[in-house]
């Protein structure tokens, strides 16, 4: 029975440093989140709201205020949560010292009772007479033997009671600095609550004048959709064209290959020759192409961001408009906000297959990785000239700034042949 309960007891203490272990854990990972959007929200101030609000149209304002808010109330979320986790670790500090006091107070009852009895027999003559008034020469040695093992025990009494005493020392230390840090994180959030609420001020007003000429920023509304799928109409022929004129040319080679060699069969492929047919609107890969698609495939959710600094303005996909429900949205690729005149860089090592001037996206420049290709549109300035290979992170131009809503964008598109796919599947944290 007795080795029963010292089994019950190691569980519950195992249960208890296990617990310990999962709140440190959560704590950190509510730290980390925490971080991160205290960076996207400095992120935000930096690239969105930069410039003077006049600079900007209406839409645009509504926009960029809407990031900062959504942002902005994460962090309260995140926040509230490392603040409620910190008040259950200071519930469970308090309880731990109050047992640890019991604990210290009968160990120090204890101590003092021995010290006490001790004191009684400590002179020397007591000790000889408790020896001499042996009976045998056994009983002498175990008398001995008992002093020992008591004095040894006393010992260990003392040391436990200044180990519980450390302990406890921590514990209230522990306590004070989780005190400290649950106040500020109070008064963070506060902070950040008030900032919010002018935010959300500034939002009414912007939405009051976008309710009364609501016409008028609906139209607004679809005519840059049609612009950006007159856009992407043209970037799909650009790339549809790029297909035919590979395949053409890989159809050639391999006619003229087959004509030297007398027959009008294709041998068998080797390193730089066309493995198989491709479909009309495939890339013909070579292996070395291959290759190439399939170590962007295994880099998946790895390849880096196509500039150094940005955040995502407009996802992948079709979206139902924040202020207009009635009207959805359709993004091709994703807008990327960063700083005036940075720095393009390719995502993966390729070969720049076309760089095209299309009105409304001034320059763009399409990279091929094997069978994929990344797209990057709004360039000011570009770098390369087609056919050049590139590699990671090369710099290959520069974004240009938008007169109309004062923002430095990058439009960037993935394809797979010509299947657009969703950029933040690909690129790391997007």
């Amino acid at each position: 029975m007795k080795q029963f309960s010292t089994y019950i007891l190691l569980f519950f203490c195992f249960l208890t440093v296990t617990s310990s272990f999962a709140q440190i854990d959560k704590q950190k990972e509510l730290e980390e989140k925490r971080q991160a959007i205290l960076k996207e929200i400095k992120q935000i101030n930096s690239l969105l709201f930069k410039t003077r609000k006049e600079e900007k149209s209406v839409l645009s304002q509504v926009e960029d205020l809407n990031q900062r808010i959504t942002v902005s109330e994460n962090l309260i979320r995140v926040t509230n949560q490392q603040a409620n986790l910190l008040t259950r670790n200071i519930n469970e500090n308090i309880n731990k010292i109050s047992a640890l006091r019991e604990e210290l107070k009968v160990m120090k009852a204890d101590y003092a009772a021995m010290i006490q009895k001790s004191y009684k027999s400590k002179n020397q003559q007591s000790r000889v007479m408790f020896l001499l008034s042996s009976e045998s020469f056994l009983q002498a040695y175990k008398r001995v033997q008992y002093m020992k093992q008591y004095a040894a025990f006393r010992k260990k009494q003392g040391e436990g009671i200044k180990a519980k005493t450390e302990e406890l020392q921590q514990l209230n230390a522990n306590l004070i600095d989780q005190k400290k840090q649950k106040q500020k994180l109070i008064a963070e959030n506060e902070q950040a609550k008030r900032k919010l609420t002018e935010e959300k001020k500034n939002q009414q007003a912007l939405m009051a004048t976008l309710k009364k000429d609501e016409g008028k920023f609906v139209s607004q509304i679809r005519d840059k959709q049609k612009e950006a799928d007159a856009i992407d109409r043209q970037i799909e022929a650009i790339i549809r064209a790029a297909i035919e004129e590979a395949n053409r040319i890989a159809r050639e080679k391999a006619a003229a290959e087959a004509k030297a060699k007398g027959t009008t069969t294709v041998a068998i492929s080797t390193k730089n020759e066309i493995t198989k047919p491709a479909k009309s609107e495939e890339f013909s890969l070579t292996a070395e192409d291959k290759a190439l698609a399939a170590s962007f495939t295994n880099n998946k959710g790895k390849l880096p961001w196509p500039v150094e600094k940005g955040m995502v303005t407009k996802s992948f996909g079709t979206h139902r408009h924040p202020q207009f429900p009635n009207i959805t949205t359709n993004n091709s690729g994703v807008e990327i906000a960063t700083s005036d005149n940075s720095a393009v860089r390719s995502i993966f090592e390729g070969q720049v297959l076309s760089i095209q001037m299309i009105k409304g996206a001034n320059k763009v420049v399409i990279i091929q990785h094997g069978d994929y290709l990344s797209v990057y549109s709004n360039l000011a300035t570009v770098s390369v000239k087609k056919g050049d290979k590139v590699s990671t992170k090369q710099t290959i131009g520069t974004v240009a700034k938008s007169a109309t809503e004062g923002r430095t964008l990058l439009k960037f598109y993935i394809y797979k042949n010509k299947t657009k796919i969703n950029p933040a599947d690909w690129i790391y944290r997007m």
